[in-house]
């Protein structure tokens, strides 16, 4: 906390202090909005661990999350296997899948933009697929069966809900700060740094990106399952749709790539701006991917290190640090 700015300090207190307001004066528009935030939050935490600290920018990362959503939606509407055993079974299936993307694409070396469009056609093909084949429910979906109750992983009213997510929220930041304070989150930021470098320290780049990968698989694949258990329902232009992925990214952009609060503070902002748009323009179709783009303009302009980036450079010490190092030079 010591290291803290005082903009970050009021930024997070802020975030915090309306996430508790939702339980002293729990309305059910602004529960549902943030639900659906929180959803994406734990989204864009999953892709911050491999974009934000690794430096390996996914456009695909709806794969990960479709899994995680789909799986579990297959296993207890198609096997009737138990929600929470299916949550489990879809989270490892996720982690799978990011697997077997990860150990494909950097096998081959593959990064930056390359990297990127592999992630991206594995998620195109996974929505063809389930638009297609019938075990998924083709271009209808899968719809579970509404049946309240903790045995069956469902949400009797919106607070409850509303809890549960908040839970995966916290259980997700505390992820990062666990891989950003350990041996292994320091080789992923010397890899993001300079990967040459980084092999020539000794650290084995294949296998430290392929288990970033499949780490951020797991933290996506909760956000899938996440999604159905809220809203029982799956299909694939949501599940693997490219708007997911675009959302997975711009929160971490926004807020602050590699950092704790990022995702969290950018994606809830994102979505603030998002439905005020919507609702001023009467939810035209399209607005949103068109919105996201000359957001991620902007970010990338004017604020390259996000919004906790810039509350850093605000700091007095930080920018008295910066006046010292220019007159060095």
């Amino acid at each position: 906390m010591k290291n803290l700015s005082l903009g970050e300090l009021v930024l997070y207190g802020a975030v915090c202090a309306y996430l508790v307001a939702l339980y002293i004066y729990p309305n059910e528009v602004f529960l549902g909005f943030t639900i659906n935030a929180l959803i994406i939050v734990i989204l864009s935490i999953g892709w911050n661990l491999l974009g934000g600290f690794a430096g390996q920018m996914s456009f695909g990362h709806a794969a990960l999350f479709g899994s995680g959503a789909y799986a579990t939606a297959i296993l207890q509407v198609q096997y009737g296997i138990n929600p929470w055993i299916s949550a489990v079974l879809a989270i490892f299936i996720a982690t799978l899948v990011a697997g077997f993307i990860g150990v494909l694409a950097f096998r081959y070396g593959l990064k930056g933009s390359y990297f990127a469009l592999v992630t991206l056609a594995f998620a195109e093909v996974l929505r063809i697929l389930a638009s297609s084949l019938a075990f998924t429910g083709g271009g209808q979906g899968i719809l579970v069966p509404y049946a309240t109750g903790v045995a069956n992983f469902q949400f009797a009213d919106r607070l409850s809900n509303y809890t549960f997510v908040l839970g995966l929220v916290i259980i997700a930041m505390l992820v990062t700060v666990a891989v950003k304070r350990s041996r292994f989150g320091a080789y992923l930021v010397a890899i993001r740094e300079n990967e040459e470098a980084a092999k020539a320290l000794g650290i084995d780049v294949f296998r430290t990106k392929v288990l970033a990968m499949m780490l951020s698989g797991t933290i996506s694949g909760l956000a899938g399952v996440a999604y159905l258990q809220t809203y029982l329902f799956i299909d694939a232009p949501v599940g693997f749709g490219s708007a997911m992925s675009v959302e997975a990214l711009l929160g971490p952009i926004i807020g602050g790539a590699g950092t704790i609060w990022g995702p969290v503070v950018g994606t809830l902002l994102l979505h603030l701006i998002g439905e005020s748009v919507k609702h001023l323009v009467n939810d035209a179709p399209g607005l949103n991917l068109v919105l996201y783009g000359v957001v991620l303009l902007v970010i990338l302009r004017y604020l390259p290190d996000g919004i906790i980036g810039l509350m850093r450079r605000l700091q007095p010490s930080t920018r008295r640090k910066a006046l010292a190092a220019r007159e060095a030079k």
